[in-house]
């Protein structure tokens, strides 16, 4: 069994991050591969388990009593039957795979590998001879049909047909890299033949609806070579935007909903659907760390202004209207109608951290951070078998804001985010560390270890802390033998006095402490680099850095523009944005104040919520935002209402 597991992980690293060839263009900062850190942590490593154990078989489940895997089977020719559900539900399907490879990789399971290759089979035969893949069309009868057009590549303004095999090519990749086996990529690969020769200057010169086939095609040309794969990729990002090209507007919103108002390169802020928007930036980070070609960064960093500085919850969740799932105007954040949908916090990550690989700064790790401990994480439950669609920023309890329900859902009728959520925890390891010639980048806090090739030679990275609860880590560098090597290590934006890398928020006061660094006990002053602070040094097996970062209890406020926390207050501790919630308030929380004197005290609760430490003042008790709706329907508010002194009488005064 061990000898598996090391052949796997063997086999995905050197699939994911073996170093560019000479003259190549790739990211210059390489993740170290989710497949090569063990995390061993209270916090991240249960949920991970909990995805594989519940969330993914759960998912496969709810696809099959939905018909969306009995779709296949009748594309196929398997099973008699009309196409049933969303046009989009073949996408679905693919990601729970993506999730179930990437469990597959870290955990071999003889049964799940079995159903995968059951399941790969009847996608394999849903698809037609020249390799295209969409069972709503091949299939032909159904009650969405409307939106495909009345041939292939028609309507890609809502088809989705592009979208649906970019999870497609995902799937593949990620099957590929955790078993060997290329049944599914070989599917992939036929289909994306098709498409690039179906697509381009002398082809069909249209874009998708939806993006995300561009990350889809980047993976696939990473794992295959073949240079048309990364042409296309490209061809779809530039020809968004270009003015001589006749498609037809989206039916409701125009050409801006989908982000093909203006060639990518000329765009200054986010707009339109937000989850198709990050896979765009996504996408668009990786062609330009594959082509060099410049202009694309220049773009990306404006779009990150607007985003992060004008656009972006404090949970680090996007978009602000139900009507749509679409970014606001600039400030426009409200918060119990907010969006914010999973997805479009995964597809924030997802761009965070490419942008971090592009640059190696550490504002986009904070953002990447702020992401994953609040607005990604709030979009499962504990259990792993509940979900928020939306995830809003307050609610009255009664209010049926989750497709339908006014809590945690079971399944949606498009369920884009549960099967989101199975693929991004299980890649959250990948996060941790990345490297660049002869550097070791240490971006996130979680007890684990990390078996990392640092110039040619192996390094081993344990980390031992409570974080997110206790600020203290203990990152031992082992490098077998004495050698001289640089360790970066990130002080998080939070812990120096700024939430986020904008003044969109803003800590109220001064920040009581300052974080410390140690190598063997030794102080070392925080001189930054980046965000991080450079220790170079000859290292020796047992040579361990120690950090401290102090976690008090934290007001944030809002900018004066944001009209929704305009006289508000957020209360967080280290990455944690928390909120109160009617359960722990007596049944209500819109009589909660909270003031600038207030006195907070911490406790750390096991037996609650799986573990959390909870924050009190004035009789008053506030959880993790990510907790909220794990015991039921309830009122929740993470922005309270500030509760000034009161001022005396001017005939008071001495």
């Amino acid at each position: 069994m061990a000898s598996l597991v090391a052949g796997i992980v063997v086999l995905w690293g050197c699939a994911r991050s073996a170093p560019p060839r000479p003259g190549e263009a790739d990211y210059p900062y390489r993740p170290v591969p989710f497949t090569s850190v063990r995390l061993t942590d209270m916090f991240w490593a249960p949920r991970i388990e909990t995805n594989r154990t519940v969330t993914v078989p759960y998912c496969f489940r709810k696809c099959e009593e939905t018909g969306r895997i009995d779709n296949f089977a009748k594309a196929g020719g398997l099973m008699e039957g009309d196409f049933v559900g969303l046009r989009y539900n073949d996408s679905d399907v693919f990601k729970v795979i993506q999730g179930a490879a990437y469990s597959l990789a870290i955990h071999p399971d003889p049964e799940l590998d079995a159903y995968l290759d059951g399941l790969i089979a009847k996608i394999a035969a849903a698809q037609e001879p020249d390799g295209y893949l969409y069972t709503a069309r091949t299939i032909s009868r159904g009650d969405d049909m409307k939106r495909l057009g009345p041939e292939r590549w028609s309507n890609l303004i809502t088809s989705h047909e592009l979208y649906n095999v970019g999870h497609l090519y995902e799937a593949a990749v990620a099957h590929y890299r955790a078993t060997g086996k290329r049944t599914l990529l070989d599917v992939a690969v036929k289909n994306a033949d098709l498409i690039a020769r179906t697509f381009g200057p002398h082809g069909i010169r249209d874009v998708p609806g939806h993006e995300e086939i561009e990350i889809g095609l980047v993976k696939l040309y990473r794992v295959t070579g073949n240079p048309a794969y990364l042409q296309t990729a490209k061809f779809f990002i530039d020809e968004r935007g270009n003015p001589d090209r006749h498609t037809m507007e989206h039916p409701k919103r125009g050409r801006w909903y989908m982000q093909d108002h203006l060639p990518v390169k000329q765009q200054t802020e986010a707009v339109g659907h937000a989850v198709r928007a990050g896979y765009l930036y996504a996408g668009v980070a990786d062609v330009a760390a594959l082509t060099g070609e410049p202009g694309y960064l220049e773009a990306l960093e404006r779009i990150w202004e607007s985003v992060v500085g004008r656009r972006m919850y404090l949970t680090g969740g996007v978009g602000a209207h139900r009507s749509g799932e679409r970014f606001g105007k600039d400030y426009e954040l409200p918060n119990e109608t907010a969006y914010a949908e999973t997805c479009a916090a995964i597809a924030n990550a997802l761009w965070q951290h490419r942008m971090f690989l592009l640059t190696g700064e550490a504002k986009y790790i904070d953002v990447l951070e702020r992401i994953l401990y609040n607005g990604f994480l709030s979009g499962v439950s504990l259990s792993g078998d509940r979900f928020f669609y939306p995830n809003p920023l307050a609610a009255d309890g009664k209010t049926k804001f989750n497709q339908g329900h006014a809590t945690r859902a079971p399944w949606f009728r498009t369920s884009c985010c549960p099967v989101n959520v199975v693929r991004t925890m299980p890649s959250i390891p990948g996060y941790v560390y990345a490297v660049r010639d002869g550097e070791l980048y240490v971006n996130l806090f979680v007890q684990g270890e990390a078996r990392v090739e640092l110039s040619g030679a192996p390094l081993v990275v344990r980390q031992r802390t409570r974080y997110p609860w206790d600020g203290d880590v203990e990152i031992e560098v082992d490098p077998g033998a004495r050698r001289e090597l640089t360790v970066l290590v990130r002080i998080p934006g939070w812990a120096r006095n700024r939430p986020v890398p904008t003044n969109l928020y803003r800590y109220v006061g001064e920040a009581p402490g300052e974080p410390e660094v140690r190598v063997n006990g030794s102080p070392l002053d925080l001189d930054l680099d980046r965000g991080y602070v450079r220790i170079r040094r000859e290292w020796a097996p047992g040579d361990r850095i120690g950090l401290r970062l102090p976690m008090p209890v934290r007001l944030v406020a809002a900018h004066e523009a944001v009209e929704a926390d305009r006289g508000r207050l957020a209360i967080e501790r280290g990455p944690l944005v928390y909120c109160v919630e009617g359960i722990d308030n007596g049944g209500r929380v819109d009589h909660i104040r909270v003031s600038r004197a207030a006195r907070f005290s911490t406790e750390h609760r096991p037996e609650l919520l799986g573990g959390v430490t909870v924050i009190r003042w004035d009789g008053h008790t506030a959880v993790p935002y990510y907790a909220w709706s794990n015991r039921g329907e309830g009122p929740m508010a993470v922005w309270l209402p500030e509760e000034r002194p009161r001022r005396r009488p001017a005939s008071a005064a001495p």
